[in-house]
């Protein structure tokens, strides 16, 4: 584009940044500002628990897919008119999942919405490195970022609210003003660029990596759902996840224009960053995953007290995330990142030691750290990676950190929740097996004899409930030893990262 190299003269920076963050926003809290309105739709739709979740798994499918091709779409038809077409779009499927009569019209509908939020994440982050110079990218990428972490966190909140005072439909009629806001915004302010016209698709390698990507996410929302593969269809799902992520590999590799271009991974602190970014989206989403139903069902907090206690993992991570804009311009990122996972690796230690007993302060404490952590991770994570890399290539690296993102959430929640449900099994027939009328230990218990004797139903039925208690307990413990281990191999891409030079900015 004609403004890339000529960042001090781009007029109207902070409308367009403003209109950028807007637009990020927009399409992150819709990940997850339907979730909690789901039941109230199920009873509108007269529709059961598996169909209407297909309201969830419909965007996120179609976005996912739709993320790959976003580099392309930008070369060829320009920046500005895909990213202005894309808001529009978006706000136009969100006025028609609201105004839905029939649980066929919102799952075609949330689709749509998906395939047009999908570019508005990649398109905003690489505007924001273009118009900024690379003394300020760091700035940029905290307040993208201070967006990016807290539109999912904002999501349920937003959505509980709306759906309570008003109805469900206004969780997608809300995005009305502010889709039209950011979509006139671009379209006054962004400067224009220039497509190229005659730019070939590379039908093949869309092709297979749709299929790959969608078959993934089937399986990963549908898995434990369906006992995993014990079931045909999560069978097939995982034959075509492999088979057309495998052919989009080798058709990268040996394609003369395919869909990604193999010159994005020469990049040695791109590539790094990219399988980082991919961890990232595994703690910043499996962690939430974990942590409300052990407040709610362990601990047994009410719902909106949860959601209060939730709450300063936003604040640890908007702290940091505008606290790592401003050091990066004194401190090597990969410092701030090495702080981020060692942060990260601590609250989930503390958390392997929780009991229902544990104190709030100490719940408040690992979650303000936890946040605290996302922080320093995603920022400095952004800079690093795209410091070196050709501005020609942003648009495309960007669409590959968005998707690698997505996907690592939605491995990390399946994966969380997979080993959550069967690890509790495993104790609780380990545990359950000692709870005998002949156990000494049951035997020694004085006056509580008669009520936890498991000779009697009432007795068997409240050592069932303390068995589960216990075996949860320490299900919720492995599932966080291991998180910890999975930020081992996170340590390993950091060292292979290169500090990035003083004199890129005067270079660019």
């Amino acid at each position: 584009m004609p403004w890339e190299d000529d960042h001090h003269d781009v007029p109207h920076r902070g409308m367009i940044t403003a209109c950028a963050i807007g637009a990020t926003v927009l399409v992150l809290l819709d990940q997850t500002i339907a979730n909690v309105a789901l039941p109230y739709m199920q009873g509108s739709f007269s529709a059961s628990f598996d169909e209407i979740t297909w309201v969830l798994t419909s965007y996120i499918t179609a976005s996912a897919i739709m993320t790959a091709p976003v580099g392309w779409l930008a070369a060829r038809y320009g920046r500005k008119p895909l990213y202005v077409g894309c808001v529009f779009g978006f706000t136009v499927a969100s006025m028609l999942c609201g105004a839905a009569m029939s649980l066929g019209q919102i799952v075609g509908f949330r689709i749509l919405q998906g395939v047009f939020g999908a570019a508005l994440v990649p398109l905003s982050q690489a505007t924001l490195l273009d118009i900024y110079p690379a003394e300020r990218r760091g700035f940029a990428m905290a307040i993208w970022g201070v967006g990016v972490m807290l539109g999912p966190i904002m999501g349920p909140t937003v959505g509980g609210w709306l759906t309570e005072i008003y109805s469900w439909r206004w969780v997608f009629y809300i995005n009305l003003p502010f889709g039209l806001a950011a979509a006139f915004g671009l379209m006054i302010f962004l400067p224009s660029g220039v497509g190229q016209g005659r730019l070939r698709f590379d039908w093949f390698g869309f092709g297979v990596l749709a299929i790959g990507i969608g078959a993934l996410q089937l399986m990963l929302d549908r898995g434990q759902e369906q006992d995993w593969f014990t079931s045909r269809e999560i069978i097939i799902e995982a034959v075509l996840a492999s088979l057309g992520l495998y052919l989009f590999l080798v058709h990268v590799l040996y394609a003369p224009q395919p869909l990604i271009r193999p010159a994005l991974f020469r990049d040695v602190n791109f590539a790094s960053g990219v399988l980082l970014m991919f961890m990232v989206g595994i703690f910043m989403v499996s962690s939430l995953a974990l942590m409300t139903p052990w407040l709610q069902e362990l601990s047994n907090y009410p719902v909106a007290t949860a959601g209060l206690i939730m709450a300063p993992r936003g604040f640890g991570s908007l702290v940091t995330t505008v606290l790592s804009g401003r050091l990066l311009a004194r401190i090597d990122g990969r410092v701030l990142v090495g702080i981020g996972l060692l942060f990260l690796s601590y609250s989930y230690w503390l958390m392997t030691g929780w009991t229902p007993d544990v104190a709030e302060r100490e719940i408040i404490f690992a979650i303000i750290l936890q946040g605290a952590a996302m922080g320093l991770l995603f920022t400095p994570l952004q800079v690093i990676a795209f410091v070196t890399l050709e501005p020609a290539m942003r648009t495309e690296g960007a669409a590959l950190f968005s998707l690698l993102r997505n996907l690592g959430a939605a491995i990390g929640v399946s994966v969380a929740t997979s080993l959550l449900a069967r690890n509790s099994q495993a104790m609780h027939e380990m545990i359950g097996a000692s709870i005998t009328p002949f156990n000494r230990a049951l035997q020694a218990v004085g006056s509580m004899h008669q009520v936890i004797d498991p000779a009697t139903r009432h007795g068997a039925a409240l050592l069932d409930r303390i068995v589960n208690q216990q075996a949860q307990i320490v299900a919720y413990a492995d599932d966080y030893v291991a998180l910890i281990l999975i930020t081992l191999p996170a340590w390993l891409l950091l060292l292979m990262m290169r500090p990035p030079r003083r004199t890129v900015g005067a270079a660019q």
